[in-house]
């Protein structure tokens, strides 16, 4: 197990947590900032970028493609996914409603030479269909980066309709 994994987390814990936002309604994250983690206007729903926090602890740091693999990368895309989901849950009244994912930004912090940006970015795809079915398919970007907050090897931006906002 490398440095940047907390004591006690394996590969299996981090598939688990994954899994996470499918299987329960998670809290909505706290700010790691002075910011919100989620506003609504006009209708949309826009999260603040969410990193793969579990009550506000990262679960991995490090790069894509040294310390971090693309498997670790794209569970914790999921963990990252679940949080903005529920930050717009939160502000939005609960899951349902939500009225459909719009779009999505996955930034991944890698090395220079990874290319499997896309295949991390399935990850969150794959948990917002895992919460909402078809309402979480969404258009999305994957971005590679050199550093993101915290040492965190993956961030995800989501925006969302919201049934009944004004």
């Amino acid at each position: 197990m490398s440095d940047n994994v907390p004591e006690g987390v394996s590969d299996e814990a981090i598939a688990d947590r994954s899994d996470a936002p499918a299987r329960r309604s998670a809290a909505a994250p706290r700010p790691q900032g002075r910011y919100v983690t989620a506003t609504i206007h006009d209708g949309i729903a826009y999260s603040a970028g969410m990193t793969p926090r579990v009550d506000g602890v990262l679960v991995l740091q490090g790069i894509v493609g040294d310390a971090v693999t693309a498997a670790q990368a794209r569970d914790l895309a999921a963990i990252a996914a679940g949080n903005a989901l529920a930050a717009i849950a939160d502000v939005a009244g609960g899951l349902d409603n939500i009225a459909c994912c719009l779009r999505m930004t996955v930034y991944v912090a890698a090395v220079a030479e990874f290319t499997g940006h896309t295949i991390v970015a399935d990850g969150a795809s794959e948990a917002l269909n895992a919460s909402l079915g078809d309402r979480g398919s969404v258009a999305r970007s994957a971005i590679g980066v050199a550093s993101l907050p915290s040492g965190a090897p993956v961030e995800v931006e989501l925006t969302v309709a919201v049934r009944g906002a004004t």
